[in-house]
């Protein structure tokens, strides 16, 4: 089967795009990895402060852990959500804005 490539379109540009994509994504789960880190680490350290301060007291740790908790799931999505609706989708848009 033949891949269709339209005029001044050569097979290395597809090579080519496909790599920045692929690396665009790769750099979008690293970055997400080193956030999930840094919030797990500074998280422990807070928590750890709060135990040996005042255990038993106010549980002041969840205002960040919920804070930048909200923060790093929208990163997760970002990173693993699909970046264009279904083609479905799309097309249902399309009829309900031409009025049919």
């Amino acid at each position: 089967m033949t891949t269709f490539h339209p005029a001044g379109v050569t097979p290395e540009d597809d090579t080519a795009e496909l790599r920045r994509l692929a690396l665009a994504r790769l750099r979008k789960k690293r970055d997400l990895q080193a956030h999930l880190l840094a919030y797990v680490l500074v998280n422990l350290f807070l928590n750890g402060i709060w135990l040996f301060t005042t255990p038993g007291g106010f549980y002041w740790p969840m205002f960040p852990l919920l804070g930048w908790g909200i923060g790093l799931a929208f990163h997760v999505w970002d990173v693993y959500a699909p970046e264009n609706p279904p083609e479905d989708a799309v097309q249902r848009e399309m009829h309900r804005l031409s009025g049919h």
